[in-house]
């Protein structure tokens, strides 16, 4: 669950996957022992070339994977390149932003507030937060430390996160604006994915720390005592890192570098940066029931906290995977996995998607990473892998999951030239453009600017400095918006126009940032 222009082919996915196989040779009836061999023989005679035609099929630049099995590091390698036209490789070293794999740190951390007695899950928000408010009071009053964390707050899933994703609003400011987020669905009823959510969990750790930020405490708990010297808590000065993969997307075009996101203002929700030779340590500390080398980390009772369900995500059969259920606990999926307890999270920013898996009753442990958020091969490879290692029979994934994608790709494309061919009639606005220059106004994102430019609108984001808009004429009152930011998407942006004056414009982005669109309204 997860961010951005990859989500589209996700949702299909996950919709899909509430069931059927991977890329393991068939396998006959066999015992338990002899199945770890069929694991390892697609690891060792089979992935490299898997892998390899996976990034030509779906225009992946780069990928690192990491496998963990029965307490070692089976393998821990990269694929293909930090950058188009440049030489140098991924490797086990590269950085990748990880986003929402960030989640099950925060509640790790936590639940281990909880095991030492400072908190419990159960204490209203508030206790923590005196000023937090969601939308209905009742609702204030009622939401614990664990509601924050099992997405319980009746919000429709990234609600919000237009507004706060890469934004230049503070933590503080985020959690002042969750109450103006509507809920769509009653409260603790449904699931609805929340990052502001998640960053208000976050943000009661300095409230019980003694001032200890969330980045700190999960510095000193977790990555110092696990040996994760190459994960930073922050996405701040990425670019400038050494070994650090780009960011892609051929969501709206062809594949193109993007801006690296800036998070930290959700950091408990998104903001970590890591690479496969780290998250291997972190795989192996979660099948060792919090141990590193036989070394006690953390208390067996704290992982096992985070793994409780907390929230029922589905209770029915999938169609695509071998699963019956899924649930969410404290930042982590669990599901049954052809009769395996499978715990994962996947994560997803502009340009990249990743995913973290372990199965403990196997002492199997998966993390891919990766720098195009545009495709499902990161899945793909996760579940070939949990196929092989797990006994299922052949199926190539990657393909699979390609012909599912290919109705939604075909459509993007598709609305894009219409989009495209309307424009191209060169039509004349029914007002000149500068009637619809001006400053318009959100309730929760804040006020946007409208200028005329030449032959074309541009669009400038009180909240986003570095993003901006051009919107071409297309008919009536729609202009087709296109972002500097092309993870953000190409959409028609429609005026409202009443007695010849301008009152509002409507603009929606990727429904992988957020699905409605604002309605701004002219100040």
């Amino acid at each position: 669950m997860h961010r951005f222009v990859f989500r589209r082919l996700l949702g299909a996915l996950c919709s899909a996957a509430l069931g059927s196989a991977f890329f393991a040779a068939p396998a006959p009836a066999q015992t338990a022992p002899a199945r770890p061999t069929a694991g390892a023989r697609f690891v060792a005679d089979s992935l490299d070339q898997y892998v390899q035609r996976g990034l030509r099929l779906w225009q992946i630049p780069g990928l690192a994977v990491v496998v963990v099995k029965d307490g070692q590091v089976v393998v821990s390698k990269g694929f293909g390149v930090r950058a188009v036209g440049r030489p140098e490789p991924v490797d086990a070293n590269t950085q990748f932003l990880i986003a929402s794999n960030s989640k099950l740190f925060t509640g790790t951390a936590l639940a281990q507030l909880e095991q030492d007695k400072k908190l419990s899950l159960n204490d209203p928000a508030t206790k923590y937060l005196p000023g937090f408010q969601l939308y209905d009071p009742v609702s204030t009053q009622l939401v614990t430390v664990r509601d924050l964390l099992g997405h319980h707050l009746g919000t429709k899933t990234f609600q919000g996160d237009f507004t706060f994703w890469s934004s230049d609003l503070s933590r503080e400011e985020i959690l002042q604006r969750v109450r103006l987020l509507k809920p769509t669905a009653p409260f603790r009823q449904d699931y609805g994915y929340c990052n502001a959510g998640f960053l208000a969990a976050g943000q009661i750790i300095p409230a019980v720390t003694g001032g200890t930020t969330w980045e700190a405490y999960v510095e000193q708990t977790l990555l110092k005592p696990l040996g994760m010297t190459n994960t930073s808590m922050l996405t701040a000065g990425v670019a400038q890192r050494p070994n650090v993969a780009l960011p892609y997307s051929n969501a709206y075009g062809p594949l193109a570098v993007l801006p690296y996101d800036q998070v930290d203002n959700l950091g408990p929700a998104a903001s970590m940066v890591s690479c496969v030779n780290d998250l291997g340590k972190w795989l192996q500390f979660q099948l060792d029931s919090g141990k590193v080398q036989g070394r006690r980390v953390l208390p067996w009772a704290t992982l096992r906290r985070t793994r409780d369900v907390n929230t029922a995500v589905s209770a029915r059969k999938s169609a695509l995977l071998p699963e019956h259920f899924r649930t969410y606990g404290l930042g982590v999926f669990a599901a049954d996995y052809n009769g395996r307890q499978v715990f994962w999270h996947t994560g997803g920013a502009n340009g990249f998607v990743s995913n973290t898996c372990f199965v403990p009753e196997e002492g199997l442990g998966i993390a891919v990473l990766t720098n195009q958020d545009n495709q499902s091969f990161f899945e793909a490879l996760r579940y070939q892998l949990l196929d092989a290692y797990l006994g299922m029979p052949y199926t190539d994934r990657s393909r699979q999951l390609w012909q599912r994608g290919a109705p939604s790709r075909a459509d993007t494309r598709a609305d894009i030239e219409k989009l495209n061919a309307r424009v191209a009639k060169k039509a004349k606005p029914e007002l000149p453009l500068k009637a619809y220059a001006g400053q318009y106004t959100h309730p929760l994102y804040g006020p946007i600017t409208v200028e005329a430019q030449g032959k074309q609108l541009v669009v400038r984001f009180s909240h986003h400095p570095a993003l901006t808009a051009s919107l071409a004429y297309m008919d009536g009152q729609q202009f087709r918006t296109t972002y500097s930011n092309l993870a953000y998407g190409i959409f028609p942006a429609t005026f409202t126009v009443e007695g010849g004056q301008v009152k509002a414009v409507e603009l929606r982005v990727n429904d992988g940032i957020e699905q409605d669109p604002y309605v701004f309204v002219r100040g």
